[in-house]
């Protein structure tokens, strides 16, 4: 009796002949007509069919709704990836996670794995350190997980809950009273929101708005200046003079739109891409064709990023910004830009905004004294870091004070908390450790500010960081 394969496979030659024998009609190539019904009596398909099929792995892919293209193995119907193999099992490649590899190849692979290519290339680099931005040696402990998190705040007794809500209803209170909303779509940007520009790049309005206003903060801080490059773009992409203009770090950079919108409506000279992870459809292409202006991208954990040591980059005025670092990546660009031994004279500005803040981590953490000195333990961090889900869990359509309050959740004991008094207390837990970060760039003689650059319906992770010397 034919198993599921065969029978899948019959059908994909199947209907595979009625394509190139409707195609072999329209063209009028002069094959021989096969009716389906004799092809479908007889078994018989045209050659060209058989060949391809004759030629492909057995091993049907119910995704993609055909048989994989890879060649089989010799004496075999299907190819290495989908043959047979006793007592192996697929594991996770302990170098990259990503992607996983047959236990029994793993020791081989281990010597050829991209990423451990690429690792000992970047270690070759003169600005790659090791851990330099992670926040010093002092923590040689794992970070702490989301689960654990989520375990040691349903573990709390209720007294202990009540105390640490009590806690930081009152701490909000105090310092976070004046985050001021500043939603701003500067004129330099109009040619982008009006989509005056033609680069061949992914247009979504909550981006642009949220890119728009990032800049626009940063140039009503007086970080950024606006020019005549936007009338200069749409006249000629390539005769914007951008010679006075100052570097552009952007961290955590992705596909680099941020970088292009600001490019486009207010111009560079120099831009380094900082990302860790590969991506395509990059703006990348759109900007090295700019005449004036010098590109590179560093593929490099923010982390272990050595900004002193690019050599491109030593003595020149620069703008850090960055859209949605998550969690400790935050932390570690503000370690990276103005923490010790980093050359801040040379900041010009900063924007950064702020987001999923429920992966921050206590070791990573730029201002640990700021809640040390209120109280709030590192235990105690942990668990406000994992309120901050909350915030984002709630429908940000209308105010959090109108969410349905009859979606009541059991938090600690008899303790039970509203989507609303949830959703209210993730955004103080977010404000409070934004808070600590305004402080401390502070601390550091930076004029500071920290705003909700956009209205939490276009994005709830809408907080700013803004800086400038």
């Amino acid at each position: 009796m034919p198993n599921t394969h065969q029978v899948l496979y019959t059908v994909q030659i199947f209907f595979s002949a009625a394509s190139l024998v409707q195609e072999g009609s329209e063209l009028g190539a002069g094959r021989p007509k096969v009716s389906l019904a004799a092809a479908a009596a007889t078994g018989g398909t045209p050659f060209r069919v058989q060949e391809r099929m004759a030629t492909r792995c057995k091993f049907w892919l119910p995704k993609k709704k055909r048989f994989c293209a890879i060649p089989p193995l010799s004496n075999s119907d299907f190819c290495g990836n989908h043959s047979k193999r006793s007592d192996d099992v697929w594991i996770l490649c302990s170098i990259d996670p990503s992607h996983s590899v047959l236990e029994s190849n793993l020791e081989s692979h281990l010597k050829r794995c991209p990423l451990l290519k690429h690792q000992n290339s970047l270690s070759l680099q003169p600005f790659y350190r090791k851990g330099i931005n992670g926040g010093g040696q002092e923590e040689e402990e794992e970070g702490v997980s989301s689960e654990s998190k989520r375990m040691a705040v349903h573990s709390m007794t209720a007294p202990q809950f009540i105390k640490l809500i009590e806690k930081i209803k009152s701490v909000h209170a105090v310092i976070c009273k004046d985050i001021l909303e500043s939603y701003i779509d500067p004129d330099a940007c109009k040619i982008w929101i009006n989509r005056a520009i033609d680069w061949k790049i992914p247009f979504q309005e909550k981006h642009v708005i949220q890119q728009a206003s990032i800049l626009g903060n940063l140039e009503k801080l007086g970080a950024l200046k606006s020019s005549n490059i936007g009338e200069q773009l749409q006249c000629d992409t390539s005769s914007a003079d951008s010679s006075d203009s100052p570097a552009v770090v952007e961290f955590g950079a992705g596909r680099g739109y941020l970088t292009q919108m600001l490019a486009d409506c207010y111009g560079v000279s120099k831009v380094f891409l900082v990302e860790r992870k590969s991506y395509k459809l990059k703006a990348d292409r759109s900007l090295r064709q700019k005449e004036s202006l010098i590109l590179e991208r560093l593929r490099i954990d923010i982390e272990d990023l050595n900004l002193n040591a690019i050599m491109a980059l030593q003595g020149v005025p620069y703008l850090a910004i960055g859209k949605h670092l998550c969690g400790p990546a935050t932390d570690m660009t503000l370690r990276c830009c103005v923490g010790e031994g980093a050359a801040k004279s040379y900041l010009r500005g900063l924007s950064i905004a702020t987001c999923c803040h429920h992966l921050c981590q206590w070791k990573h953490y730029i201002n640990k004294d700021f809640f040390l000195n209120l109280g709030i333990t590192k235990d105690d961090f942990h668990a406000i870091t994992w309120f901050t889900s909350w915030a984002v869990d709630a429908d940000h359509s209308s105010d959090v004070a109108d969410t349905n309050t009859e979606n009541v959740k059991n938090i600690c004991g008899d303790i039970n908390m509203s989507v609303a008094e949830r959703a209210a207390l993730g955004f103080m837990c977010k404000d409070i450790i934004d808070a600590g970060r305004f402080m401390w760039l502070r601390e550091y003689g930076l004029e500071s500010k920290l705003v909700k650059y956009v209205p939490s319906n276009i994005s709830p992770e809408n907080h700013l960081l803004i800086a400038k010397h």
